[in-house]
Protein backbone atom coordinates (compact mmCIF):
# COMPACT_ATOMS: atom_id res chain seq x y z
CA UNK A 1 0.00 0.00 0.00
CA UNK A 2 1.53 3.52 -0.50
CA UNK A 3 1.72 5.74 2.31
CA UNK A 4 0.87 9.12 0.61
CA UNK A 5 1.16 10.83 3.82
CA UNK A 6 4.42 9.77 5.35
CA UNK A 7 6.58 10.19 2.12
CA UNK A 8 8.69 13.14 1.38
CA UNK A 9 6.62 15.61 -0.50
CA UNK A 10 7.27 15.93 -4.50
CA UNK A 11 8.12 19.19 -6.76
CA UNK A 12 5.41 17.30 -9.19
CA UNK A 13 2.71 14.82 -9.32
CA UNK A 14 0.82 13.54 -6.81
CA UNK A 15 2.63 9.90 -6.08
CA UNK A 16 5.34 9.27 -4.06
CA UNK A 17 8.55 8.01 -5.58
CA UNK A 18 9.11 4.58 -6.02
CA UNK A 19 11.90 3.10 -3.15
CA UNK A 20 15.48 3.18 -5.12
CA UNK A 21 17.13 -0.60 -4.46
CA UNK A 22 19.78 1.86 -2.70
CA UNK A 23 17.01 2.97 -0.11
CA UNK A 24 17.35 1.11 3.54
CA UNK A 25 15.02 -1.56 4.43
CA UNK A 26 12.11 -0.70 5.92
CA UNK A 27 11.00 -1.51 9.29
CA UNK A 28 9.10 -4.86 9.73
CA UNK A 29 6.71 -6.49 12.67
CA UNK A 30 8.16 -9.53 13.86
CA UNK A 31 8.39 -11.15 17.42
CA UNK A 32 11.90 -9.96 19.46
CA UNK A 33 14.33 -12.56 20.00
CA UNK A 34 13.51 -12.65 23.43
CA UNK A 35 10.51 -14.38 22.97
CA UNK A 36 12.07 -16.80 20.98
CA UNK A 37 15.20 -17.73 23.45
CA UNK A 38 12.22 -17.87 25.95
CA UNK A 39 10.99 -20.91 23.44
CA UNK A 40 14.15 -22.48 23.22
CA UNK A 41 14.34 -22.68 27.14
CA UNK A 42 11.61 -24.89 27.14
CA UNK A 43 12.60 -26.83 24.48
CA UNK A 44 16.00 -27.38 26.75
CA UNK A 45 17.82 -25.43 24.69
CA UNK A 46 20.66 -22.88 25.82
CA UNK A 47 20.40 -18.56 24.75
CA UNK A 48 24.31 -17.30 24.33
CA UNK A 49 24.05 -13.53 24.00
CA UNK A 50 24.16 -10.33 25.53
CA UNK A 51 20.53 -8.92 26.53
CA UNK A 52 20.36 -5.90 24.37
CA UNK A 53 20.48 -8.11 21.56
CA UNK A 54 17.84 -9.81 22.38
CA UNK A 55 15.66 -6.85 21.43
CA UNK A 56 15.55 -7.27 17.80
CA UNK A 57 12.40 -8.11 16.14
CA UNK A 58 12.30 -11.34 14.02
CA UNK A 59 9.88 -11.89 11.35
CA UNK A 60 11.34 -14.77 9.15
CA UNK A 61 13.48 -17.70 9.50
CA UNK A 62 16.26 -18.94 6.68
CA UNK A 63 18.40 -21.92 6.28
CA UNK A 64 22.23 -21.11 6.39
CA UNK A 65 23.12 -21.94 3.21
CA UNK A 66 20.65 -19.62 2.05
CA UNK A 67 21.78 -17.03 4.61
CA UNK A 68 25.34 -17.10 3.29
CA UNK A 69 24.98 -16.81 -0.34
CA UNK A 70 22.53 -13.69 0.69
CA UNK A 71 24.72 -12.13 2.80
CA UNK A 72 28.10 -12.51 0.16
CA UNK A 73 26.02 -11.11 -2.04
CA UNK A 74 25.55 -7.54 -0.53
CA UNK A 75 21.68 -8.61 0.98
CA UNK A 76 21.10 -7.50 4.29
CA UNK A 77 19.43 -10.07 6.75
CA UNK A 78 17.58 -7.70 9.27
CA UNK A 79 14.92 -9.70 11.28
CA UNK A 80 15.84 -13.00 10.00
CA UNK A 81 16.76 -16.08 11.95
CA UNK A 82 19.24 -18.24 10.48
CA UNK A 83 18.50 -21.60 10.70
CA UNK A 84 22.00 -24.64 10.88
CA UNK A 85 22.70 -28.02 11.71
CA UNK A 86 25.99 -30.09 11.44
CA UNK A 87 25.33 -30.80 7.51
CA UNK A 88 25.14 -27.26 7.04
CA UNK A 89 27.69 -26.60 8.58
CA UNK A 90 29.96 -29.18 7.29
CA UNK A 91 28.89 -27.81 3.61
CA UNK A 92 30.66 -24.79 4.61
CA UNK A 93 33.98 -27.01 5.49
CA UNK A 94 33.06 -26.89 9.34
CA UNK A 95 36.58 -26.18 10.31
CA UNK A 96 37.39 -23.38 13.19
CA UNK A 97 38.43 -20.58 10.82
CA UNK A 98 35.19 -21.15 8.16
CA UNK A 99 32.91 -21.30 11.12
CA UNK A 100 34.31 -17.94 12.41
CA UNK A 101 33.89 -16.48 8.93
CA UNK A 102 30.52 -17.65 8.43
CA UNK A 103 29.33 -16.26 11.78
CA UNK A 104 31.12 -12.92 11.03
CA UNK A 105 29.48 -12.52 7.92
CA UNK A 106 26.23 -13.20 9.00
CA UNK A 107 26.65 -10.94 12.04
CA UNK A 108 27.72 -8.34 9.68
CA UNK A 109 24.59 -8.90 7.45
CA UNK A 110 22.48 -7.72 10.44
CA UNK A 111 21.10 -11.44 11.05
CA UNK A 112 19.09 -11.35 14.11
CA UNK A 113 20.93 -14.68 15.71
CA UNK A 114 21.69 -17.84 14.55
CA UNK A 115 20.03 -21.41 15.88
CA UNK A 116 21.86 -24.52 15.89
CA UNK A 117 21.43 -28.25 16.47
CA UNK A 118 22.99 -31.15 16.20
CA UNK A 119 26.64 -29.87 16.73
CA UNK A 120 29.20 -30.98 19.74
CA UNK A 121 32.29 -31.44 20.40
CA UNK A 122 34.69 -28.99 17.72
CA UNK A 123 32.45 -27.67 15.58
CA UNK A 124 30.30 -26.33 18.54
CA UNK A 125 33.18 -25.24 20.58
CA UNK A 126 34.34 -23.10 17.62
CA UNK A 127 31.03 -21.85 16.78
CA UNK A 128 30.64 -20.67 20.14
CA UNK A 129 33.95 -18.88 20.38
CA UNK A 130 33.32 -17.16 17.22
CA UNK A 131 29.48 -15.91 18.49
CA UNK A 132 31.52 -14.51 21.81
CA UNK A 133 33.35 -13.04 19.57
CA UNK A 134 31.30 -10.97 17.39
CA UNK A 135 28.39 -10.63 19.73
CA UNK A 136 25.40 -12.59 17.59
CA UNK A 137 23.07 -14.42 19.23
CA UNK A 138 23.45 -18.27 19.50
CA UNK A 139 20.86 -20.52 20.33
CA UNK A 140 21.88 -24.60 20.62
CA UNK A 141 18.41 -26.40 20.49
CA UNK A 142 18.70 -30.52 21.09
CA UNK A 143 18.34 -32.11 17.50
CA UNK A 144 15.51 -34.12 19.35
CA UNK A 145 13.73 -30.84 20.11
CA UNK A 146 14.62 -28.61 16.51
CA UNK A 147 11.55 -29.98 14.47
CA UNK A 148 9.17 -28.64 17.43
CA UNK A 149 11.19 -25.34 17.96
CA UNK A 150 10.91 -24.14 14.83
CA UNK A 151 7.46 -25.07 14.68
CA UNK A 152 6.78 -22.91 17.95
CA UNK A 153 9.01 -20.20 16.27
CA UNK A 154 6.85 -19.27 12.85
CA UNK A 155 3.66 -20.54 14.40
CA UNK A 156 4.49 -17.18 16.80
CA UNK A 157 5.58 -14.91 14.06
CA UNK A 158 2.55 -15.65 12.06
CA UNK A 159 -0.25 -15.40 14.67
CA UNK A 160 1.59 -11.58 15.62
CA UNK A 161 1.55 -10.84 11.91
CA UNK A 162 -2.12 -11.81 11.61
CA UNK A 163 -2.91 -9.60 14.59
CA UNK A 164 -0.91 -6.51 13.39
CA UNK A 165 -2.77 -7.11 9.97
CA UNK A 166 -5.87 -7.11 11.54
CA UNK A 167 -5.69 -4.56 14.17
CA UNK A 168 -4.23 -2.33 10.88
CA UNK A 169 -7.73 -3.44 9.01
CA UNK A 170 -10.09 -2.15 11.99
CA UNK A 171 -8.10 1.08 12.44
CA UNK A 172 -8.68 1.98 8.66
CA UNK A 173 -12.30 0.90 8.46
CA UNK A 174 -12.41 3.39 11.90
CA UNK A 175 -10.39 6.42 10.69
CA UNK A 176 -12.18 6.06 7.43
CA UNK A 177 -15.64 6.08 9.24
CA UNK A 178 -14.77 9.56 10.17
CA UNK A 179 -13.70 11.38 7.39
CA UNK A 180 -17.27 9.96 5.90
CA UNK A 181 -19.00 10.60 8.92
CA UNK A 182 -17.74 14.58 8.33
CA UNK A 183 -15.72 14.09 11.62
CA UNK A 184 -13.39 16.19 12.83
CA UNK A 185 -9.21 16.13 13.38
CA UNK A 186 -10.36 15.64 17.21
CA UNK A 187 -12.30 12.83 16.55
CA UNK A 188 -9.26 11.37 14.22
CA UNK A 189 -7.30 11.58 17.39
CA UNK A 190 -9.40 10.24 19.53
CA UNK A 191 -9.87 7.11 17.38
CA UNK A 192 -6.06 6.95 17.50
CA UNK A 193 -5.91 7.24 20.80
CA UNK A 194 -8.11 4.44 20.93
CA UNK A 195 -5.87 2.42 19.63
CA UNK A 196 -2.48 3.83 20.65
CA UNK A 197 -3.30 4.45 24.76
CA UNK A 198 -1.82 7.65 25.12
CA UNK A 199 -2.24 10.94 23.38
CA UNK A 200 -2.37 12.17 19.58
CA UNK A 201 -2.09 15.69 18.56
CA UNK A 202 -2.05 17.01 14.85
CA UNK A 203 -0.05 20.16 14.21
CA UNK A 204 0.16 22.51 10.86
CA UNK A 205 3.89 22.43 9.58
CA UNK A 206 5.53 24.65 11.93
CA UNK A 207 4.23 23.11 14.55
CA UNK A 208 0.79 24.63 16.30
CA UNK A 209 -1.23 22.24 17.84
CA UNK A 210 -4.44 22.06 16.09
CA UNK A 211 -6.43 19.09 17.31
CA UNK A 212 -5.80 16.69 20.11
CA UNK A 213 -6.99 13.83 22.19
CA UNK A 214 -5.82 11.96 25.40
CA UNK A 215 -6.93 12.05 29.10
CA UNK A 216 -5.61 15.02 30.76
CA UNK A 217 -2.29 13.07 32.57
CA UNK A 218 -1.17 11.82 29.17
CA UNK A 219 -1.79 15.56 27.70
CA UNK A 220 0.34 17.30 30.19
CA UNK A 221 2.79 14.54 30.37
CA UNK A 222 3.31 15.49 25.93
CA UNK A 223 3.37 19.00 26.86
CA UNK A 224 6.00 19.14 29.54
CA UNK A 225 8.35 17.28 26.84
CA UNK A 226 10.91 19.29 25.41
CA UNK A 227 9.76 19.12 22.35
CA UNK A 228 7.22 21.71 22.59
CA UNK A 229 8.29 25.12 22.94
CA UNK A 230 7.31 27.96 26.02
CA UNK A 231 4.37 28.56 23.39
CA UNK A 232 3.08 25.27 22.91
CA UNK A 233 4.72 24.35 19.47
CA UNK A 234 5.94 21.24 18.60
CA UNK A 235 9.00 21.71 17.72
CA UNK A 236 8.43 20.38 13.98
CA UNK A 237 12.19 21.07 12.60
CA UNK A 238 13.73 18.73 15.28
CA UNK A 239 11.48 15.70 15.73
CA UNK A 240 12.21 13.12 12.95
CA UNK A 241 9.63 11.16 11.28
CA UNK A 242 8.95 7.91 11.20
CA UNK A 243 10.05 4.58 13.62
CA UNK A 244 12.61 5.60 16.64
CA UNK A 245 14.80 3.86 18.51
CA UNK A 246 15.22 2.78 21.83
CA UNK A 247 16.24 5.50 23.85
CA UNK A 248 14.25 8.60 25.81
CA UNK A 249 12.54 10.06 22.54
CA UNK A 250 11.13 6.60 21.78
CA UNK A 251 7.97 7.26 23.95
CA UNK A 252 6.60 9.54 21.28
CA UNK A 253 6.33 9.43 17.43
CA UNK A 254 5.41 11.70 14.20
CA UNK A 255 4.90 11.18 11.14
CA UNK A 256 3.78 14.07 8.37
CA UNK A 257 0.53 14.65 6.42
CA UNK A 258 1.28 15.17 3.56
CA UNK A 259 -1.78 15.22 0.35
CA UNK A 260 -0.13 15.22 -3.00
CA UNK A 261 3.18 17.62 -3.11
CA UNK A 262 1.94 19.44 -0.24
CA UNK A 263 3.13 19.18 3.45
CA UNK A 264 -0.67 19.60 5.82
CA UNK A 265 1.56 19.04 8.91
CA UNK A 266 1.93 16.37 11.53
CA UNK A 267 0.28 13.47 13.34
CA UNK A 268 2.04 12.70 16.69
CA UNK A 269 1.37 10.37 18.91
CA UNK A 270 2.65 10.60 22.61
CA UNK A 271 2.90 7.32 25.19
CA UNK A 272 3.56 7.65 29.08
CA UNK A 273 3.92 4.32 30.30
CA UNK A 274 5.82 2.60 27.04
CA UNK A 275 7.46 3.06 23.60
CA UNK A 276 5.83 3.02 20.55
CA UNK A 277 7.06 0.18 18.54
CA UNK A 278 7.17 0.03 14.53
CA UNK A 279 3.47 -1.23 14.42
CA UNK A 280 2.62 1.45 15.74
CA UNK A 281 4.19 3.62 13.97
CA UNK A 282 2.26 1.87 10.77
CA UNK A 283 -0.81 2.71 12.41
CA UNK A 284 -0.02 6.17 12.55
CA UNK A 285 0.99 6.51 8.95
CA UNK A 286 -3.11 5.14 8.14
CA UNK A 287 -4.41 7.74 10.83
CA UNK A 288 -2.20 10.46 8.75
CA UNK A 289 -3.21 9.33 5.22
CA UNK A 290 -7.02 10.21 6.56
CA UNK A 291 -5.97 13.21 8.08
CA UNK A 292 -4.90 14.18 5.00
CA UNK A 293 -7.90 13.38 3.50
CA UNK A 294 -9.58 15.42 6.48
CA UNK A 295 -7.79 18.53 6.14
CA UNK A 296 -8.34 18.50 2.15
CA UNK A 297 -12.05 18.19 2.54
CA UNK A 298 -12.38 20.63 5.10
CA UNK A 299 -10.27 23.05 3.15
CA UNK A 300 -12.37 23.10 0.11
CA UNK A 301 -14.87 23.73 2.29
CA UNK A 302 -13.48 26.47 4.18
CA UNK A 303 -12.42 27.84 0.76
CA UNK A 304 -16.42 28.73 -0.47
CA UNK A 305 -16.99 30.04 3.21
CA UNK A 306 -13.77 32.17 3.07
CA UNK A 307 -14.97 33.54 -0.16
CA UNK A 308 -18.46 35.57 1.14
CA UNK A 309 -16.86 36.21 4.48
CA UNK A 310 -13.71 37.72 2.58
CA UNK A 311 -16.02 39.98 0.15
CA UNK A 312 -17.68 40.98 2.99
CA UNK A 313 -15.15 42.43 5.52
CA UNK A 314 -13.32 44.05 2.40
CA UNK A 315 -16.63 45.91 1.54
CA UNK A 316 -16.92 46.91 5.08
CA UNK A 317 -13.00 47.92 5.38
CA UNK A 318 -14.09 50.22 2.20
CA UNK A 319 -17.27 51.18 3.62
CA UNK A 320 -19.23 49.33 1.25
CA UNK A 321 -21.35 47.70 3.44
CA UNK A 322 -24.04 49.50 3.91
CA UNK A 323 -25.19 50.76 7.14
CA UNK A 324 -23.58 50.06 10.37
CA UNK A 325 -26.78 48.31 11.35
CA UNK A 326 -26.91 46.28 8.66
CA UNK A 327 -22.96 45.45 8.50
CA UNK A 328 -23.13 44.62 12.25
CA UNK A 329 -26.24 41.81 11.03
CA UNK A 330 -24.37 40.45 8.55
CA UNK A 331 -21.64 40.27 10.67
CA UNK A 332 -23.46 38.34 13.44
CA UNK A 333 -25.12 36.03 10.40
CA UNK A 334 -21.39 34.90 9.55
CA UNK A 335 -20.48 34.40 12.94
CA UNK A 336 -18.88 37.30 14.08
CA UNK A 337 -19.63 40.62 16.23
CA UNK A 338 -18.47 44.17 15.35
CA UNK A 339 -20.91 45.89 17.69
CA UNK A 340 -18.49 46.52 20.38
CA UNK A 341 -15.36 48.40 20.94
CA UNK A 342 -12.43 46.92 18.82
CA UNK A 343 -9.18 47.77 17.06
CA UNK A 344 -8.27 46.88 12.96
CA UNK A 345 -4.79 45.29 12.91
CA UNK A 346 -3.12 44.31 9.77
CA UNK A 347 -0.07 41.52 9.35
CA UNK A 348 1.88 41.27 6.70
CA UNK A 349 5.23 39.22 5.88
CA UNK A 350 8.31 40.78 5.58
CA UNK A 351 9.17 39.22 2.50
CA UNK A 352 8.55 40.61 -0.74
CA UNK A 353 6.54 37.74 -2.56
CA UNK A 354 7.06 40.11 -5.79
CA UNK A 355 10.96 39.55 -6.13
CA UNK A 356 10.67 36.22 -4.16
CA UNK A 357 12.30 33.02 -6.11
CA UNK A 358 9.22 31.03 -4.97
CA UNK A 359 6.60 29.89 -7.64
CA UNK A 360 2.61 31.17 -7.37
CA UNK A 361 1.59 28.05 -5.90
CA UNK A 362 3.72 27.92 -3.18
CA UNK A 363 3.59 31.75 -2.35
CA UNK A 364 -0.11 30.96 -2.15
CA UNK A 365 -0.06 28.44 0.07
CA UNK A 366 2.74 30.19 2.41
CA UNK A 367 0.06 32.97 2.60
CA UNK A 368 -2.91 30.74 3.75
CA UNK A 369 -0.96 28.99 6.20
CA UNK A 370 0.00 32.64 7.69
CA UNK A 371 -3.87 33.40 7.46
CA UNK A 372 -4.77 30.27 9.35
CA UNK A 373 -2.10 30.78 12.13
CA UNK A 374 -3.91 34.28 12.83
CA UNK A 375 -7.41 32.67 12.49
CA UNK A 376 -6.61 29.85 14.86
CA UNK A 377 -4.86 32.28 17.10
CA UNK A 378 -7.64 34.60 17.41
CA UNK A 379 -10.42 31.71 17.61
CA UNK A 380 -9.15 30.10 20.94
CA UNK A 381 -9.18 33.63 22.35
CA UNK A 382 -11.97 34.88 20.97
CA UNK A 383 -14.34 32.90 18.30
CA UNK A 384 -16.15 35.90 17.07
CA UNK A 385 -13.80 38.26 15.85
CA UNK A 386 -13.45 38.07 12.49
CA UNK A 387 -10.41 37.36 10.71
CA UNK A 388 -9.42 37.36 6.76
CA UNK A 389 -6.39 36.68 5.26
CA UNK A 390 -6.23 38.49 1.78
CA UNK A 391 -3.54 38.18 -1.07
CA UNK A 392 -0.87 40.39 0.44
CA UNK A 393 -2.22 40.77 4.65
CA UNK A 394 -3.84 39.58 7.06
CA UNK A 395 -7.02 41.54 8.86
CA UNK A 396 -8.09 40.98 12.34
CA UNK A 397 -10.81 43.23 14.15
CA UNK A 398 -9.63 42.62 17.90
CA UNK A 399 -12.22 43.31 20.47
CA UNK A 400 -10.76 45.35 23.25
CA UNK A 401 -12.15 47.47 26.71
CA UNK A 402 -13.88 50.27 26.56
CA UNK A 403 -11.89 53.28 26.96
CA UNK A 404 -8.71 51.18 26.92
CA UNK A 405 -5.13 53.15 26.61
CA UNK A 406 -2.69 52.82 24.32
CA UNK A 407 -0.61 50.46 26.12
CA UNK A 408 -3.41 47.88 27.07
CA UNK A 409 -4.21 47.96 23.24
CA UNK A 410 -0.52 46.99 22.54
CA UNK A 411 -0.51 44.32 25.68
CA UNK A 412 -3.80 42.91 24.04
CA UNK A 413 -2.85 42.86 20.26
CA UNK A 414 1.07 41.73 20.94
CA UNK A 415 -0.27 38.41 22.99
CA UNK A 416 -2.06 37.62 19.68
CA UNK A 417 1.24 38.38 17.86
CA UNK A 418 2.87 36.69 20.37
CA UNK A 419 1.32 33.20 19.59
CA UNK A 420 1.24 33.51 15.90
CA UNK A 421 5.53 34.07 15.89
CA UNK A 422 6.20 31.31 18.48
CA UNK A 423 9.43 30.90 19.59
CA UNK A 424 10.15 31.06 15.66
CA UNK A 425 11.52 27.60 13.33
CA UNK A 426 9.42 25.49 11.54
CA UNK A 427 9.04 27.69 8.70
CA UNK A 428 7.04 30.73 10.53
CA UNK A 429 7.74 33.47 8.05
CA UNK A 430 8.42 37.06 9.85
CA UNK A 431 5.76 39.45 9.61
CA UNK A 432 5.19 42.78 10.72
CA UNK A 433 1.78 44.19 12.15
CA UNK A 434 0.05 47.65 12.84
CA UNK A 435 -2.60 48.82 15.10
CA UNK A 436 -5.40 51.22 14.79
CA UNK A 437 -6.90 53.49 16.97
CA UNK A 438 -10.10 51.61 18.52
CA UNK A 439 -13.67 52.23 16.72
CA UNK A 440 -17.15 51.74 18.49
CA UNK A 441 -19.08 51.59 15.00
CA UNK A 442 -18.82 49.95 12.50
CA UNK A 443 -18.70 53.48 10.26
CA UNK A 444 -15.03 53.76 11.61
CA UNK A 445 -13.71 50.71 9.80
CA UNK A 446 -12.64 52.26 6.40
CA UNK A 447 -10.87 55.05 8.22
CA UNK A 448 -9.25 52.38 11.20
CA UNK A 449 -7.65 50.15 8.32
CA UNK A 450 -6.15 52.81 6.91
CA UNK A 451 -4.85 53.63 10.34
CA UNK A 452 -3.50 49.99 10.56
CA UNK A 453 -1.74 50.35 7.09
CA UNK A 454 -0.25 53.37 7.65
CA UNK A 455 1.18 51.40 10.73
CA UNK A 456 2.36 48.58 9.55
CA UNK A 457 4.08 50.23 6.72
CA UNK A 458 5.69 52.64 8.46
CA UNK A 459 6.65 50.69 11.41
CA UNK A 460 8.24 48.78 9.62
CA UNK A 461 10.54 51.40 7.69
CA UNK A 462 10.86 53.02 11.44
CA UNK A 463 11.94 49.54 13.02
CA UNK A 464 12.57 46.97 10.74
CA UNK A 465 11.60 43.52 10.01
CA UNK A 466 8.80 42.14 12.76
CA UNK A 467 7.94 45.97 14.05
CA UNK A 468 4.59 45.65 16.15
CA UNK A 469 3.38 49.45 15.72
CA UNK A 470 0.36 51.36 16.49
CA UNK A 471 -0.55 54.25 14.91
CA UNK A 472 -0.39 56.44 17.86
CA UNK A 473 3.45 55.68 17.65
CA UNK A 474 3.80 57.49 14.21
CA UNK A 475 4.26 60.92 15.03
CA UNK A 476 5.81 62.67 11.68
CA UNK A 477 6.86 59.66 10.46
CA UNK A 478 3.11 59.04 9.73
CA UNK A 479 2.96 62.07 7.33
CA UNK A 480 6.96 61.68 5.75
CA UNK A 481 4.97 57.99 4.49
CA UNK A 482 2.76 60.05 2.46
CA UNK A 483 5.44 61.17 0.35
CA UNK A 484 4.98 58.76 -2.55
CA UNK A 485 8.70 59.36 -4.04
CA UNK A 486 11.49 58.04 -1.84
CA UNK A 487 14.17 59.77 -4.06
CA UNK A 488 12.75 63.38 -3.24
CA UNK A 489 13.33 62.34 0.26
CA UNK A 490 16.28 60.75 0.03
CA UNK A 491 17.28 64.43 -1.98
CA UNK A 492 16.27 66.68 1.30
CA UNK A 493 17.97 64.23 3.82
CA UNK A 494 21.52 65.01 1.51
CA UNK A 495 20.90 69.22 0.89
CA UNK A 496 19.81 69.56 4.48
CA UNK A 497 22.76 66.91 6.40
CA UNK A 498 25.33 67.10 3.69
CA UNK A 499 27.86 64.89 4.53
CA UNK A 500 26.23 63.87 7.46
CA UNK A 501 23.61 62.10 5.54
CA UNK A 502 26.66 59.49 4.90
CA UNK A 503 28.65 56.83 6.39
CA UNK A 504 31.52 57.77 4.76
CA UNK A 505 33.50 58.83 7.86
CA UNK A 506 33.25 56.76 11.56
CA UNK A 507 32.59 60.30 12.97
CA UNK A 508 29.40 60.75 10.91
CA UNK A 509 27.20 58.63 13.00
CA UNK A 510 28.44 60.09 16.36
CA UNK A 511 28.15 63.60 15.21
CA UNK A 512 24.22 62.94 13.54
CA UNK A 513 23.74 61.21 17.27
CA UNK A 514 24.80 64.62 18.70
CA UNK A 515 22.94 66.89 16.55
CA UNK A 516 19.29 64.63 16.77
CA UNK A 517 19.90 64.87 20.95
CA UNK A 518 20.66 68.51 21.17
CA UNK A 519 17.48 68.92 19.14
CA UNK A 520 15.66 66.74 21.10
CA UNK A 521 16.68 69.03 23.95
CA UNK A 522 15.75 72.20 22.68
CA UNK A 523 19.26 73.11 22.30
CA UNK A 524 20.43 72.60 26.07
CA UNK A 525 23.77 71.78 26.24
CA UNK A 526 24.51 70.79 29.75
CA UNK A 527 21.64 68.28 29.40
CA UNK A 528 23.21 67.00 26.26
CA UNK A 529 26.41 66.44 27.76
CA UNK A 530 25.07 64.62 30.30
CA UNK A 531 23.13 62.14 28.03
CA UNK A 532 25.94 61.74 26.00
CA UNK A 533 28.77 61.38 28.66
CA UNK A 534 30.49 64.39 26.97
CA UNK A 535 33.01 67.17 28.89
CA UNK A 536 31.30 70.04 28.77
CA UNK A 537 33.77 71.33 26.45
CA UNK A 538 34.00 68.48 23.98
CA UNK A 539 30.83 69.05 23.12
CA UNK A 540 30.86 72.62 22.66
CA UNK A 541 33.87 71.78 20.24
CA UNK A 542 31.21 69.62 18.49
CA UNK A 543 28.63 72.01 18.15
CA UNK A 544 31.11 74.24 16.11
CA UNK A 545 32.11 71.25 13.72
CA UNK A 546 28.20 70.57 12.95
CA UNK A 547 27.51 74.52 12.69
CA UNK A 548 30.67 74.51 9.86
CA UNK A 549 28.98 71.79 7.95
CA UNK A 550 25.55 72.50 8.59
CA UNK A 551 25.31 76.15 9.40
CA UNK A 552 23.75 78.24 12.26
CA UNK A 553 21.30 75.90 13.68
CA UNK A 554 22.02 76.91 17.67
CA UNK A 555 20.04 80.47 16.59
CA UNK A 556 17.87 79.81 13.25
CA UNK A 557 15.01 77.95 14.63
CA UNK A 558 13.76 77.19 10.56
CA UNK A 559 16.69 75.41 10.11
CA UNK A 560 16.35 73.42 13.42
CA UNK A 561 13.53 72.57 11.92
CA UNK A 562 15.09 71.03 8.70
CA UNK A 563 17.38 69.29 10.27
CA UNK A 564 14.74 67.62 12.65
CA UNK A 565 12.96 66.52 9.71
CA UNK A 566 15.68 65.19 8.01
CA UNK A 567 17.03 63.51 11.00
CA UNK A 568 13.76 61.67 11.27
CA UNK A 569 13.38 60.71 7.19
CA UNK A 570 17.10 59.66 7.69
CA UNK A 571 16.11 57.34 10.44
CA UNK A 572 13.38 55.39 7.99
CA UNK A 573 14.34 52.38 6.44
CA UNK A 574 13.37 52.24 2.62
CA UNK A 575 13.65 55.26 1.88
Amino acid sequence: MVKVANDVPLSEGDLPAATSPGDPEPEVSGISLRLIAGLAATAHGVVRAEPPRLDVSVDSTTQLRSAVRDARSGARLTHRLVLADAAALADQDGDAATIGEVVATLDASGSAGLVVSGLSGGPLAALVAAAESTGLPLIDVPLDHIATFTTEVLSAILEHQTAILRRLEDADRALVQIVLAGGSLDDLCEQVVGFLDGAAMVTTTDGRVIARAGSQRELDHALSLECFDRTGRLLTEAEPMGPRPDGPTANRSAVRIVAGHLDHGVLMAFCSHRHLTVDDVRLLERAATVAALAITKDQAVSAVESKYRAEFLRDALAGRAGSPVDAVAHASSLGWDIDRPMVVVVAETDEDDDRSTRDADEVRFLQQRFARAWTHAVAVRDARSPVMGFSREVVALIGVPAEAETDQIMRIVGEYVRVVRGDGGGGRRSFSAGVSRPITSAAGLPHAYDEALSAVTVGRQMHGDGALTHVDGLGIYRLLALIPDGADLRRFVHESLRELATDDSPEYAGLRQTLSILIDTNMNVAETARLLFFHYNTLRYRIGKLEKILGPFTTDPDLRLTLALALKIHQMRGI
